[in-house]
This record gives C-alpha cells, structure tokens and sequence, in this order.
C-alpha cells in the first residue's frame, strides 16, 4: 500500500484491510472484486492485484508461510528487488539490501557519484554499496535507519548536513554540492492524450463494462467510451467506440465536462456525455463483463479513482447526488 502513496492516506486503507483479512489464507480465498473494493481509493489497482496472488501462491506453493529466502520472495507477483530486500532483512534479519529513493540518494551522495543514477552501472554501485552495509549486524534495522535518514536528514532540498551522523564521510558534503546529487536525466514529456466516456442510462439504469484481465486496471468498472481518434469530434467518438464496445447505439448526447487525470505515462482528458441507450443487446467486445446498475449499484462497484471522478462530475452535471 505504501508503494507511491502517503504513509497518513494508508493507514485507514491497511486498518480496514486488515480487519477484513487477518492472515494470507483468508486474503487468498477471496474473490478478487473484494480485495478491489477494500482497495478503492489508493490508485495503482495492480498492486490489490498482485497481492491477491501472491496470497494465493503463499497459500498453495509454501504452506500458507511467507518464504524467508529471497529469490523464494522474488517469485511472488508483485514483488522485486526492493520488497524482497525489505521483507527478508527487516521481517527475518536476513543480510539483504534495500534501496528506494532515500537509500539511493543517501548513498549518491555518500559516494559522490554525479552520473545519471538511473543508469546501470550507477544503480549497480548503490545497490553494491547497501549489500556491503546490510552484512552488519542487524540488517533490517540498517536498512530502516538509511530511510529514514533519507527521509529526514539528507532530504532533496537543503539536506541537513550538520545533523547527519555520517557527515564526515559524506563526499557530496566535502565538496558542498549535496543538493545537486543524485543526478537524473531529464524526465521525457508525458503526452497528453484525449478520450471520451459517458454515463449511459436505459430505463433508470446506467451501463457499466469491465475491464479485461491484464489491461491496465483490469478488472475493474468504468464507463463506457474510448479513445478520441486524430482529427475526431468527441460526441462522433463516443458513438463510435460505445458501439464498438458494446453494440449498442446512443442518442440524446449532452457535453458534461472533462475530467483531467494523469497516470505515470500519460497525461488524460476524458470528455464526458450523458447519454441513452437506444434498443438492443449489449454485446461486448474486448471487455470481460457488463452490467445495468442503478445509482446505489453504481457507488459499490469497484471502479478506479478516474471513474469515480467521471462519475461524479456527471451526476452533478445532470442534477443528481
């Protein structure tokens, strides 16, 4: 849960998580769309995803015990390098490293290195310098202190230098350049893309498709829509991919905003309509299910935060709560 979100917006999520599933059995025997509604809110549906199946593997490939080992670790889904390195060195005092952000940066500039630390015979060296310090005593505490040192004391901007328990042996400190370190390319431009959606109601119900498995948020609800093609006006758009999803034709299109949301590898404008189905079956294509749901249904659905923003906007837009 902590991966790329905040330790105070976690903590409500993991209590209610854990209230729900208190040990890996009882997570590995639950269906999937309940580990997403416990997971709603924190984004990065992937990660409800792995976890569901790592529980599942621990439970069917390891006695229902967390492997100690960390190549073992390593072949759960969801877990690399870094999380194998935290679990067997902080949860079984193993001598395995860890490096995040504030271990990268610790070491970058412990080490002085001004090279791209992105690249790999740079991450190669910090992750060959923390291996060398988690051979110590009580690896799991080393690692934890190198985080928080990061985290604390040799933050981004204006490390505290003087308040560092390693200042004497800290390179970047010398030559008074910690601040430029570690170094990073230039970040590429995310591209802006543009797609449209829309709340469409038939006899006081509105249509909603999942996901496939294996897509982005996969598995989860949305409404139905698509990508705008080069030089298309939205509404054509929208009739277009509804149809294409869902075999069904739509009439009575009204605008109801845009919703902007930005994912790791792009930036997206959903353009949003309400709409109404016209007659016929739903007869979906690249999609796994649908469903005609009503307003109640409709908010207990395990949809992504950019749905639910679409959503709200729409309800709004058509006078509704």
């Amino acid at each position: 849960m902590l991966q790329q979100t905040r330790v105070e917006t976690v903590i409500p999520y993991w209590q209610r998580f854990l209230a729900r599933f208190p040990d890996v059995a009882s997570l590995a025997s639950a269906e999937l769309d309940e580990v997403y509604g416990l997971w709603a809110g924190l984004g990065y549906y992937s990660r409800a995803k792995n976890l569901s199946r790592a529980a599942k593997t621990v439970v069917e490939r390891f006695a229902g015990e967390l492997p100690r080992e960390t190549e073992a670790l390593r072949s759960l889904p969801g877990i690399g390098r870094y999380t194998a390195g935290a679990l067997a060195s902080i949860a079984f005092d193993r001598p395995e490293p860890v490096v995040d952000g504030n271990v990268e940066r610790v070491l970058a500039r412990r080490l002085g290195m001004r090279d791209d630390v992105k690249r790999p015979e740079a991450a190669r060296r910090i992750w060959e310098e923390a291996a060398r310090l988690a051979r110590g005593r009580r690896p799991g505490d080393l690692n934890q202190a190198l985080m928080e040192l990061g985290a604390t004391v040799c933050t981004p901007r204006v490390p505290r230098c003087d308040a560092c328990p390693w200042r004497s042996a800290c390179s970047a400190r010398a030559s008074g350049d910690a601040e430029a370190i570690p170094f990073r390319a230039p970040r590429a431009v995310v591209p802006r893309v543009h797609a449209v959606a829309a709340l469409v109601r038939r006899a006081g119900r509105a249509l909603l498709v999942q996901r496939p498995a294996g897509s982005l948020l996969g598995g989860l609800w949305e409404l139905p829509g698509g990508a705008i093609g080069r030089a298309e006006k939205p509404a054509d758009a929208l009739t277009a991919r509804v149809r294409e999803r869902t075999g069904l034709g739509i009439t009575d299109l009204a605008p109801a905003g845009v919703v902007s949301h930005a994912f790791t590898h792009r930036s997206l404008r959903l353009h949003l309509f309400a709409a109404s189905a016209q007659r016929g079956r739903v007869r979906t294509s690249g999609d796994d299910r649908h469903r005609w749901v009503s307003e109640r249904e409709l908010a207990a659905l395990q949809t992504s935060t950019l749905t639910r923003k679409a959503v709200r906007m729409l309800l709004a837009a058509t006078g509704e709560r």
